[in-house]
C-alpha cells in the first residue's frame, strides 16, 4: 500500500484522537470534508484502519496490574496449539497474546488488580493446555505507553 501525505496526517490525527470529527480531520489536513471522509472511509476499507476504541485508565478500572507472562510448552503441534489458543482467548484479563521466537514460545500481557487476581488467572492458564514452563514477571512502572504505530515507514 502506498500513503500521501495527507493520508498520513489523517492517521496521525485519528491515533491522537479518533474521536475528532471528519470536518475537524479535514481542516487540519487542508481538504474539503467529503474528500477527506472518502480518504477515512478508503483506509478503512483497506484494513488500515482497523477500528475506533475508547482507551481506559487500567488503575480506575482495578486493573493497574501488568504481568508479562511467559510460556513455554514441549508440543509443538496444531491440535495444542487451537486448544491453548482458544483457552488464552477467554481470558478478559489477557489483553495481549504473541507467538515467539527464542527461548519462550509464548508471551502475554495479562492486567489484573492485584497478586491473587493474576493467580486465579494462572490457575485457569495452567488448566488449558500442556505447559512445559511458565514464568511470569510483574511491572513496577509503566515508563512508555502508546497505542500510536510510527508512520515514518508507510
Amino acid at each position: 500500500m502506498s500513503f500521501d501525505k495527507i493520508d498520513l496526517q489523517i492517521l496521525a490525527l485519528l491515533q491522537q484522537d479518533a474521536s475528532l470529527s471528519v470536518s475537524i480531520i479535514a481542516e487540519k489536513v487542508r481538504l474539503s470534508v467529503t474528500p477527506c471522509w472518502r480518504r477515512i472511509q478508503r483506509l478503512e476499507g483497506e484494513g488500515v484502519i482497523r477500528k475506533r476504541v475508547a482507551l481506559l485508565d487500567a488503575a480506575k478500572l482495578n486493573v493497574g496490574v501488568t504481568v508479562f507472562v511467559m510460556v513455554k510448552t514441549s508440543r509443538h503441534n496444531q491440535e495444542w496449539f487451537e486448544k491453548f489458543h482458544a483457552a488464552v482467548m477467554k481470558l478478559p484479563e489477557v489483553v495481549e497474546f504473541y507467538r515467539m521466537s527464542g527461548d519462550m514460545d509464548y508471551l502475554l500481557r495479562v492486567v489484573v488488580s492485584d497478586i491473587a487476581g493474576y493467580d486465579a488467572v494462572y490457575k485457569k492458564l495452567i488448566r488449558t493446555a500442556d505447559l512445559f514452563d511458565v514464568s511470569s514477571s510483574f511491572a513496577m512502572e509503566q515508563i512508555k505507553y502508546t497505542t500510536a504505530l510510527p508512520l515514518t515507514s508507510a
